[in-house]
Parts: C-alpha cells; sequence; structure tokens
C-alpha cells in the first residue's frame, strides 16, 4: 500500500511501501493491511506505526487529523501538524504531550475570544440602551429591550 501523510506545510511521508499500518482514532487502536476495505475515520492524537515491505518500523506523531483508505492500495492522512521519528518512546511522550498542550492552549484562547466577544455585545447594548438596566447578554432575543415592542 502507498502511505501519504501531509500537514498544510508540507509532504511528511509518500509512496512508503506499506505491508501494515497502526493507528488510532475515538475508538482505540486499529490496523490496516493491503486490501483494506475503503475507510474514513478522525485520528486521535497518537502515533501511526507502520511496516515498509522490508519489515522496517517507522513512526509518525499526528495532531489528530483525518485518515482515508482507498481501493485496499492508498493510505492518506490529512494532519494539522506531524513529527516523524525514530525513537517511538520520545514521540509517545515529549510530542504527543506538546500536541495536547497546544490543544488545551487553542481551546483557552477561543474561550478567552468569546468571553471578549460578549463583553463587547453587553458594552454595544448598554450603549445602545444607556437607562436600561439588568440587562443581561442572555436577555437580547428581538423585543425584549425597553421600547422594542412587537
Amino acid at each position: 500500500m502507498n502511505l501519504t501523510i501531509a500537514t498544510p506545510l508540507e509532504l511528511v511521508v509518500d509512496g512508503a511501501d506499506v505491508s501494515h499500518l497502526r493507528a488510532e482514532d475515538e475508538t482505540g487502536a486499529f490496523g490496516l493491511l493491503p486490501g483494506h476495505a475503503d475507510f474514513l475515520t478522525e485520528l486521535a492524537i497518537s502515533v501511526v506505526t507502520w511496516r515498509d515491505d522490508t519489515g522496517a518500523e517507522h513512526h509518525v506523531a499526528v495532531r489528530g487529523g483525518m485518515l482515508s483508505v482507498r481501493d485496499g492500495a492508498a493510505i492518506k492522512i490529512a494532519t494539522r501538524e506531524a513529527v516523524p521519528g525514530d525513537d517511538l518512546e520520545r514521540l509517545e511522550t515529549e510530542v504527543l504531550d506538546r500536541f495536547r498542550r497546544h490543544i488545551s492552549e487553542e481551546k483557552s484562547a477561543r474561550t478567552d475570544a468569546h468571553r471578549l466577544y460578549l463583553a463587547a455585545i453587553q458594552q454595544i447594548v448598554t450603549a445602545l440602551h444607556p437607562n436600561s438596566s439588568g440587562i443581561s447578554g442572555q436577555n437580547l432575543a428581538p423585543g425584549s429591550l425597553p421600547g422594542e415592542g412587537a
């Protein structure tokens, strides 16, 4: 099977002769052999491992992504970030920890941005209706502000 692993910035693996591949999705680890049925899954943050036709083992840490199998002969992985390496222990500890930390930081940043957005909306409502007291962001349905009738 041919294997392609790509990020938005680079082609990490292209054309490896894969005899067996192991990856993980939210349900756990799974394996792929030549002739596998067409398949599509969302990968977890994990290490993808495969053996080539010579029996050599290869590893790439992936920051989630999508894996597809087509015609039992082509495996394609699209991921935000991928780090190849021969040291499986390092990939499983350092690299995956870094990926998980980045995900956590991104979630925190999105939450902070959402809070700022809601605070800005509240300020706009307060500026547009300065004599209204007790207006909360939860009461912004049409017709709910003083002076707005149906």
